[in-house]
């Protein structure tokens, strides 16, 4: 987690009934985290952030769609975080796999197909829906055919990444911009005891065409709009593609974009206000 010099909060008030999709929003925004507390019939966001990667007017602007949210700034509370996870983080299951946080790991908890996990760390431990939804996606992927090579463009935390390689995956290779993030994804690989090409860069930009047979993107719809050609021409023709952090509103637009790149239909696949694709690049 960043020093509490290095964030900003901002408090969010909507209705109960908008909770759900006002956390989605915040998420794609670039929120940090989130607390939530239910006053009568409002609820209540705490959302941290970078300091200056938003402002009240910014988060304004992504919560368009809910034009009765009430942003206010407000000071970072001093909390010793790493306790915070602690008492709030519990193993739970993704699918097949265990999730497992790191010092319940130690102590042998959860056995079969588990990943370890440090929460905090990074974006991407399993609990959002969008993490949730991919790794999904992984391992019905994997049951059908075992990829021999692996893309995790915006990598965070490696998690999909070590899902690949413990369901088969010959070689994976994540990708991150953010410097600070690739540490947090080495360090899990290690508690998975898989081997895992972490590199810092802007997108698949850098990876060699067709050299995937699984690319997997968990970002921004937008960037999946944009990077639309960029992911397909990573992937191997007759290769698959996992596309999420998506929210519901946002898929068709993600849809369209890769369609004309898809061989056959594109599965949409949601869970809550988020929604994940899966397809075949066409050969």
């Amino acid at each position: 987690m960043l020093p509490r010099e290095e964030v900003s909060a901002f408090r969010v008030t909507v209705p109960v009934a908008d909770e759900d999709l006002a956390t989605a929003l915040l998420w794609e925004a670039g929120t940090l985290g989130i607390q939530v507390d239910v006053a009568g019939p409002d609820a209540v966001l705490l959302a941290y952030f970078a300091r200056g990667a938003a402002s009240a007017e910014s988060i304004l602007v992504a919560l368009d769609s809910l034009p009765v949210a009430r942003i206010e700034n407000t000071v970072v509370p001093e909390v010793d975080w790493a306790a915070r996870f602690r008492e709030s983080f519990r193993a739970f299951h993704a699918g097949s796999f265990h999730i497992v946080p790191a010092w319940e790991a130690a102590a042998g908890f959860g056995k079969g197909r588990r990943i370890v996990v440090d929460p905090g760390q990074a974006f991407g431990t399993g609990t959002h829906e969008s993490t949730r939804l991919s790794l999904a996606a992984v391992e019905s992927i994997c049951a059908r055919r075992v990829p021999r090579r692996v893309l995790d463009v915006g990598t965070g935390s490696g998690i999909l990444a070590i899902a690949a390689r413990l369901l088969g995956a010959g070689v994976a290779v994540g990708i991150e911009i953010d410097a600070d993030a690739l540490p947090a994804a080495r360090d899990h690989a290690a508690l998975n005891d898989v081997r895992i090409h972490f590199v810092r860069g802007d997108g698949a930009r850098a990876a060699r065409a067709a050299a995937f047979d699984l690319v997997l993107a968990n970002i921004a719809a937008p960037l999946l709009i944009e990077r639309a050609r960029e992911l397909c021409a990573a992937c191997r023709p007759g290769g698959d593609l996992v596309l999420a952090g998506i929210l519901r509103a946002d898929a068709d637009g993600v849809v369209a974009a890769f369609a004309a790149m898809a061989e056959g239909g594109i599965d949409v696949r949601t869970d809550g206000e988020w929604a994940a694709l899966v397809l075949r690049r066409a050969s």
